[in-house]
């Protein structure tokens, strides 16, 4: 299919960490039928495998800190290249800066296009504390769990295969406060960005998954982005 005939659809979800914008991604995927790129994924990709890029981000990482713009923007843009995001793809966690934000326009800007929407989940900082702090993964299986949400039948056995459960260290509840603190003050001033550009939708994220979604979808059919 020559690509003259469709124009790529992109799409942004903001919210601080624990904001519920990995789940709503899933269900992004198949609602719109594109590929969902999140920067935390890729980190980890980047980090797996040893890469430059995931030695320099791994320091951050651990810290909590955001990883610097250069190598962000490396990593994403790297993502893009790759044949399953021809038609578009939906940004999880990415743009986390104004500047990333400017550099991902002049960038899709090159080619023509342009950023469609912006799915903005606003969640309270003491919400974001109670979700992430409690977050427990199988050290085997990786089976997740949480204290108070959904806890493990047996305290720190995972239910599924009955192998340890440990806590990653960027869910520890020091580097949670840190991570949502460093979102506050680097991330939310994108609210204004987007807000300037007729982008932004804002959406309550303490509903359940299923009215967010439904809240969502009415954002995206105002929007004519649809199915």
């Amino acid at each position: 299919m020559p690509d003259t005939i469709f124009t790529p659809t992109y799409l942004i979800l903001l919210g601080g960490p624990g904001a519920g914008k990995g789940t709503q991604a899933q269900w992004l995927m198949v609602y719109l039928g594109l590929v969902r790129v999140a920067s935390g994924d890729l980190f980890r990709e980047h980090v797996r495998s040893r890469t430059e890029l995931g030695q320099s981000a791994q320091r951050y990482m651990d810290s909590g800190e955001l990883v610097p713009d250069e190598l962000t923007i490396a990593m994403v843009m790297d993502r893009l290249s790759r044949a399953d995001c021809r038609y578009g793809a939906i940004f999880d966690g990415f743009p986390r800066t104004v500047g990333q934000a400017e550099a991902l326009d002049c960038a899709l800007a090159e080619h023509g296009w342009r950023i469609a929407t912006v799915i903005d989940l606003q969640v309270p900082f003491a919400t974001l504390m109670e979700r992430l702090s409690g977050r427990w993964i199988c050290s085997v299986c990786g089976g997740t769990f949480h204290a108070t949400m959904n806890p493990p039948r047996e305290v720190g056995r995972c239910d599924f295969c009955g192998n340890a459960l440990y806590q990653r260290t960027d869910d520890k509840p020091e580097t949670v406060a840190n991570r949502i603190q460093v979102y506050m003050r680097q991330t939310a001033p994108l609210e204004l960005y987007y807000q300037q550009r007729d982008l932004l939708d804002l959406i309550d994220g303490t509903q359940s998954v299923a009215a967010v979604q439904v809240a969502i979808r009415g954002a995206l059919t105002q929007r004519r982005l649809h199915p």
